[in-house]
């Protein structure tokens, strides 16, 4: 690995200014490091608009989050990430988010290199090919204008980047068709000791839903993180033996660790064996195209009112987070992309107040709520050992009850009941303010309650609703003066049933593993509802979609099947936001390959003569 050049990561205003860009990219996640790869390793010069501080791309920058994260007291998934009034990222009771309800959409996103990948789960499953016509098989939500088909490739290209570890044969049984003889980079993460106890007692299981019988089957499952080569990638990839990524940095180091179980993926893999897309950017930079200016926030897309073209994207440029001051700049280039998330995309193209043709700039946001049930086992089974989440359940993950209800995933949780109250932290003063330990008698207490715990997460579809969006009030804004999202969101009954039926299948699973059930949900809680006499709650999933939806035509979406606006033909929209439907799947991988499809798309535009003649 070669010494990235500083002048690319440290690229000044002045330099911005005075160059024409091929393409300029907002944001530098998964997406827009995706596409910046793609395009610079084909000779494009690139440029990437980050809105957060570019020290995490050196290992010193990365380790100062690592000790950040280990001092903190509340560790939720910024809990690494020092607060930015500039680029401020939400968590679940920050004051970023202007919820206006009914409900809460919660959950979080990182602005830093890498985006949110930085305290990603990194849990990879495709979609199923069900998930992309929801409207024509079931009756709900929306089809997408391509199918699971059309996304093979490029899942195919997001699962090499991202390198997961997985089973193909355990996917295949899921509903997944994969081509004859393909295998994942690397060989599954092996199911922890607590899978194990679970799976031993609960696997076959049968339950009911609408009166049609459903056996329990686990599964483990694809993920983004170093594990162990497939040799049989080989085989498949034309002798193209796959070797892990490890450590991302600016100077020249080895391969990263692997997967050491800490059982902190969120918020941070200390000895960065999960991949973050600091990985890809590395790639980019190599080719020595690619500049990246950090601490510059995206204020406004300017086009031209007779082309619909955009012509340049003006940013506001700090040098201290914490001091409201900035100057203007403005980035000039033939294609624009904005790649941040599904929020900050809508808020910046409605402050932008672009022309939308459909009206559904910022509409159909989606998330995966969870809902979450806890129990101790009877026995020891090693909490806190492994990745996050090794196994879970795919029963749900499509069926005919999806014209009454959505579809859902089940985690085993190896990180205890953290998600759920706060342990260990909670479980310390609970000993000591209630059950009055102390010393070796404190110590056996918590050993035998957290050794003992077993969380069952929910990840329910959440399908597209007009309704749900992100909207933007002069009211609401931050330190630089640049507009809040203000959310408006609510569940639907489609969803709220799988929510409820959930509580009665984890009530099943705790029975016959002899668990003693501890789950209950806080009347206080802003989460917290009330579905057929029962209290419920849920928690954001961080899966942020939809807002600028693809389609058919400009009057039912925002992006064309290549993400590409409708109203403007030189500006893409990368990421989760142009999803139509999100099923059962975390929505990283899909969304990466999306930007792989993407970037194909842009390659083919930059060849233009009229884009050429602007150059």
């Amino acid at each position: 690995m070669s010494q990235i050049p500083e002048h690319l990561i440290s690229v000044d205003c002045e330099t911005v200014s005075k160059t024409f860009y091929d393409a300029v990219i907002v944001g530098s996640g998964v997406a827009g490091a995706i596409v910046a790869k793609e395009l610079s390793q084909q000779g494009k010069r690139v440029l990437i608009l980050e809105a957060g501080q570019a020290k995490d791309l050196t290992l010193a920058g990365f380790q100062s989050y690592i000790d950040t994260f280990y001092s903190a007291a509340a560790k939720n998934p910024n809990a690494p990430y020092p607060k930015n009034p500039n680029a401020l990222s939400p968590t679940d009771d920050d004051n970023y988010f202007v919820e206006k309800g009914p409900m809460r959409l919660s959950g979080s996103y990182t602005r830093v290199p890498g985006g949110t990948t930085m305290h990603w789960e990194a849990k990879t499953p495709r979609m199923l090919p069900e998930d992309f016509n929801l409207r024509t098989l079931y009756g709900q939500g929306l089809d997408w204008p391509i199918n699971y088909e059309d996304l093979m490739p490029y899942y195919r290209k997001a699962e090499y980047e991202i390198g997961v570890s997985g089973d193909v044969e355990e996917q295949k049984k899921l509903g997944l068709p994969f081509e004859p003889g393909y295998v994942f980079p690397m060989e599954k993460m092996p199911p922890s000791y607590l899978d194990q106890k679970v799976i031993e007692k609960v696997e076959g299981a049968k339950v009911e839903l609408y009166g049609r019988p459903y056996e329990l089957n686990f599964s483990t499952f694809p993920q983004g993180r170093n594990g162990v080569p497939n040799p049989k990638y080989a085989e498949y990839d034309k002798g193209n033996l796959f070797v892990p990524e490890g450590v991302s940095s600016t100077s020249p180091v080895q391969y990263g660790e692997r997967c050491q179980g800490n059982a902190n993926c969120v918020p941070i893999c200390p000895a960065q064996a999960k991949y973050d897309a600091r990985r890809t950017l590395t790639k980019a930079f190599q080719t020595d195209r690619v500049h990246l200016l950090s601490q510059a926030v995206a204020s406004k897309v300017v086009i031209d009112p007779e082309t619909g073209n955009v012509t340049e994207i003006q940013y506001k440029r700090y040098e201290d987070p914490h001091s409201p001051k900035y100057t203007v700049g403005v980035a000039k280039g033939a294609v624009f992309v904005l790649a941040t998330n599904a929020i900050e995309n809508a808020r910046l193209m409605l402050a932008s107040d672009l022309p939308n043709t459909s009206g559904m700039i910022g509409r159909h946001l989606m998330d995966h709520p969870f809902t979450l049930a806890w129990a101790l086992m009877p026995e020891v089974t090693g909490t806190m050992r492994g990745p996050i989440v090794t196994s879970g359940i795919g029963t749900f993950r499509n069926g005919p009850f999806r014209d009454k209800q959505s579809a859902f995933a089940v985690d085993i949780h190896n990180d205890g009941w953290g998600w759920a109250t706060g342990s260990p932290s909670a479980e310390v003063l609970d000993a000591i303010d209630n059950k009055n330990k102390y010393g070796q008698e404190l110590r056996q207490t918590l050993m035998s309650r957290i050794s003992r715990q077993l969380l069952l997460a929910f990840m329910c579809e959440l399908p597209p609703d007009y309704s749900n969006r992100v909207t933007i009030d002069s009211n609401y804004t931050d330190q630089l003066g640049n507009y809040r999202p203000v959310i408006n969101f609510n569940l639907p009954d489609y969803s709220i049933r799988t929510l409820a039926y959930t509580r009665k299948l984890s009530r099943v699973i705790f029975q016959r593993l002899g668990a003693e059930d501890y789950t209950h949900y806080d009347s206080t809680d802003p989460a917290y509802f009330k579905f057929e006499g029962e209290g419920l709650f849920y928690r954001g999933g961080n899966h942020f979609s939809g807002t600028h939806i693809m389609g058919t035509t400009e009057h039912n979406s925002v992006v064309d099947s290549d993400l590409r606006c409708w109203d403007h033909k030189n500006l893409f929209l990368v990421g989760a936001g142009s999803m139509p439907t999100i099923g059962s799947s975390n929505t990283t991988l899909t969304l990466a390959a999306l930007s792989f499809r993407a970037a194909e798309k842009m390659l083919e535009d930059l060849k233009s003569p009229a884009l050429q003649l602007a150059s």
